[in-house]
């Protein structure tokens, strides 16, 4: 009888169950449930609808009941640094705020106020975003300080949707770390900066690594779904769980986890929290066995999966990057990290009009649109590749791409050119698969990561591009 997974993966635009199992020596996948995720507009914030995900969850898990194909375990993963505050009765304080809701504005300033910047990131290895954790919760505390007051539980998404099956509490590193409260040197809650910003120290949990068996589900949730399976935390930071699936690592490799964000570096033992990596606006988030994952966010395919829902979704990304490929002439770059591209009400006219500011030529057809997002991803690509070595003092000679970005082929091709790197890409499921190595890791169908990356490259397909 073959002993199922179930990874629960779930993304800012969307959201899948993927049942994964161990057969003749491979990996074998097979997604069960998908369903549509978004930031809605309530009230002139932009949200997460909590309990329409929970309905999404319940369903996708009730699904393997239908399939005869119960799982051992099973974890969720989501996107970092949003998450709920419980009251006394483990109500949700307020609203869930999506992290590309414009309250945090201005944050940065108040936080700077208690911590200098680069002291916070000597102390936390954390890239400055405007959204992080670190931020919303200052927001917390001048527009809505009663939550805070309220609140005894703090918890991340992916922690809070656990908490719902299990009624167990726990919060697991590698998302705790993307809020830019946890001390990189300690590996845990920087419990004197959260005093020293005025934020309730006791509603944060101690830190669970992935791999940590959180319980069974809750009684209700047995009756409801068909039957009861033990929760497994993976890297519930989605980052955490595709890195983890990348199935070439080591000290000549960087990655890109390549998504609505494109997160691109490598796996490191020590956190770099040098003045002048934080200049370069890398970070130092936690991973799998404390392996910390080196990194910059890149804007990623937000901005073409952006244009294609303003295209009313005419071409599929494989056109979009073919229309590029033919439109390879276009000279017009755009940076694709500046604030202009985070949640434009337009990204087609964001894009036209940076182009328009900087004296290129403007985008009109879709392949021009397309060639130009594609062509500045590589040339940030490009740079990222030069940063990461300089601050290393390493040379790598391939980057891995693994998620659903390892799917356009002309933005691999791109890379590979315009980074003299060989490029592996593959496989697209590494979320999903990451989130299941870490359960039968627990589980005994691995000994170690390194082995479960092997498996990993003998069972999907990998491309490779060579630099030409």
């Amino acid at each position: 009888m073959e002993k199922y997974y179930l990874a629960v993966d779930i993304g800012a635009s969307s959201g899948r169950h993927m049942l994964g199992h161990i057969e003749n020596g491979k990996m074998e996948l097979e997604e069960i449930w998908r369903f549509e995720n978004g930031m809605k507009d309530h009230d002139g914030s932009l949200c997460w609808d909590l309990e329409a995900l929970f309905r999404e969850i319940k369903t996708g898990i009730r699904w393997c009941k239908e399939l005869g194909k119960v799982p051992v375990s099973m974890g969720i993963d989501t996107w970092a640094v949003d998450y709920v505050l419980l009251d006394e009765k483990d109500r949700v304080l307020g609203k869930t705020y999506g992290y590309r809701d414009s309250r945090t504005e201005g944050m940065d300033k108040e936080v700077y106020k208690i911590i200098p910047e680069d002291q916070l990131y000597g102390r936390t290895g954390i890239q400055k975003q405007s959204f992080n954790t670190i931020y919303q919760l200052m927001a917390v505390k001048k527009n809505n300080p009663e939550h805070l007051k309220r609140a005894r539980t703090f918890l991340m998404l992916p922690d809070y949707f656990h908490f719902l099956l299990t009624g167990e509490k726990r919060s697991e590193y590698t998302n705790a770390t993307s809020t830019q409260l946890v001390n990189a040197a300690a590996n845990d809650w920087d419990r004197e900066l959260i005093r020293r910003l005025g934020y309730p120290e006791d509603i944060f949990l101690p830190l669970s690594q992935p791999g940590t068996a959180v319980g069974n589900f809750k009684e209700e949730i047995e009756k409801e779904v068909g039957f009861s399976c033990q929760i497994v935390l993976p890297a519930t930071h989605d980052t955490g769980s595709a890195v983890m699936a990348v199935p070439y690592g080591g000290d000549h490799s960087l990655y890109i986890s390549s998504g609505t964000w494109s997160l691109m570096g490598i796996e490191s033992r020590n956190a770099i929290c040098t003045e002048e990596s934080r200049q370069r606006n890398f970070t130092n988030e936690g991973g799998y066995e404390y392996r910390y994952r080196y990194l910059k966010n890149i804007m990623g395919l937000w901005m073409i999966q952006s244009v294609r829902r303003e295209l009313e979704h005419t071409y599929s990304f494989a056109e979009l990057c073919s229309m590029a490929a033919k439109s390879s002439g276009f000279p017009s770059r755009v940076d694709v990290n500046d604030h202009a591209f985070l949640a434009p009400p337009s990204m087609i006219r964001a894009i036209r009009k940076m182009c328009a500011q900087t004296r290129q030529r403007v985008p009109e057809t879709p392949g021009e649109l397309a060639a130009v997002v594609y062509e500045s991803l590589s040339d940030s690509y490009r740079e990222t590749v030069r940063e990461i070595e300089g601050l290393t003092g390493r040379v790598y000679d391939t980057i891995c791409i693994v998620g659903g970005g390892s799917n356009a082929d002309y933005l691999n091709r791109l890379t590979a050119e315009k980074s003299h790197k060989k490029v592996l890409a593959g496989p697209a499921e590494a979320t999903a698969i990451g989130n299941l190595v870490a359960q039968m890791i627990k589980n005994g169908e691995f000994d170690s990561l390194e082995a479960a990356r092997r498996c990993v490259g003998q069972s999907f397909s990998i491309r490779e591009y060579k630099p030409e």
